[in-house]
């Protein structure tokens, strides 16, 4: 577990409605394909219940239950999630676990995350139906995908929504509780607004996507260039147009309304102040994170700018390769290793 300056209202509307409408078609000028044809179920564990329902008077035992039920995933979650550290082989260990894990399910503010939780997902049905067919989606255009097993987890406000772990897709639920959700308001120096509106229940599908697609293509972590980067996000925003098709443009890539329709407007003179600033080879991560990292806005540009705007100039140079290369397949595309190739076959000169 994962962000210049206003034209005229005539120029504003028509360019919105055309990156709308490019959007909505995926980037190809193409329908999405029928794929009721391809059989996928999806029923997802609640590790995050099962974990609540430990009897606090015999942890040792409910520790048996959860980890027969929940081999791989159980030792992950105390280790990286709730940071109990490595559940070791000594008693020693396993007294100071579930001594910990004793007065985590026994603290009332834990206790009461978990009861939010459930009244806000009592049922995962249109959950699972969603991550089915994005399923669905992405066994036909890569056919060698593997659906994985879906769990539901409390990071304890973690700020972990979504995560991989061997074949198996997280979610942290407590991470979708909605925006106005009061807790949240009370942590509002860790989850800054620009970020809490994004939690909510219909992006559980698109974080979903976008930790499959890092585990399905992984790429390096560190030295990559801002190009590459830039290429790389927009890879991803690609591959969840196809594989979530009927999702909107603006919860695919995490925007408002208003800071999609400013990146349109915009477009070129954004492109401009990268050019003109030297910044596309840069590999100095403190200057990129600036353009590729969350934020309420992008540093240099002016107001109205959203943060990670180098998603979005991404998005427009894959998608305008994609247009001139319409032989590639979305698997090329994602396995294909060199982002720099992709920029300069794209011929990206935003007008």
């Amino acid at each position: 577990m994962q962000s210049y300056f206003n034209k005229n209202i005539l120029r504003l509307l028509i360019s919105s409605f055309t990156l709308l409408v490019m959007l909505n078609s995926c980037g190809s000028g193409t329908k999405a394909p029928d794929v009721s044809h391809i059989p996928m179920t999806v029923k997802a564990e609640r590790f995050d219940q099962d974990f609540f329902n430990i009897d606090t008077n015999n942890v040792a035992g409910g520790l048996k239950l959860l980890a027969d039920k929940h081999p791989r995933f159980m030792p992950f979650y105390f280790q990286h999630i709730l940071n109990f550290g490595p559940i070791g082989d000594t008693t020693v260990d396993m007294e100071l676990v579930q001594h910990a894990l004793r007065a985590f399910l026994t603290n009332p503010d834990f206790k009461g995350l978990q009861d939010s939780i459930n009244v806000h997902f009592k049922s995962l049905d249109k959950t699972e139906e969603a991550l089915a067919q994005a399923f669905r989606y992405t066994k036909y255009y890569i056919p060698s995908f593997h659906p994985p097993k879906v769990k539901t987890f409390m990071s304890a406000i973690g700020n972990y929504g979504a995560l991989t772990v061997d074949s198996t897709v997280a979610i942290g639920l407590d991470m979708y509780l909605g925006k106005d959700f009061p807790v949240y308001a009370m942590l509002s120096q860790e989850l800054p607004s620009y970020l809490v509106r994004t939690f909510e229940p219909e992006y559980i599908p698109v974080n979903v996507m976008k930790v499959i697609e890092q585990d399905l293509f992984p790429r390096p972590a560190e030295g990559r260039k801002l190009i590459e980067q830039m290429v790389d996000a927009g890879r991803q925003q690609y591959f969840l147009s196809k594989v979530l098709p009927d999702t909107g443009d603006t919860l695919r890539i995490g925007y408002t309304q208003a800071q999609l329709d400013w990146c349109n407007a915009n477009e070129e003179l954004v492109w401009q102040f990268f050019v003109q600033q030297n910044l596309l080879y840069s590999s100095d991560w403190q200057q990129l994170m600036h353009f590729m990292g969350e934020g309420p806005s992008t540093q240099g540009m002016p107001p109205g700018s959203p943060g990670k705007i180098g998603a979005y100039v991404g998005s427009r140079i894959v998608q305008r390769y994609m247009e001139k290369h319409p032989e590639v397949t979305l698997a090329q595309l994602m396995e294909n290793k060199d982002a720099v190739q992709i920029f300069n076959e794209s011929k990206y000169r935003p007008k």
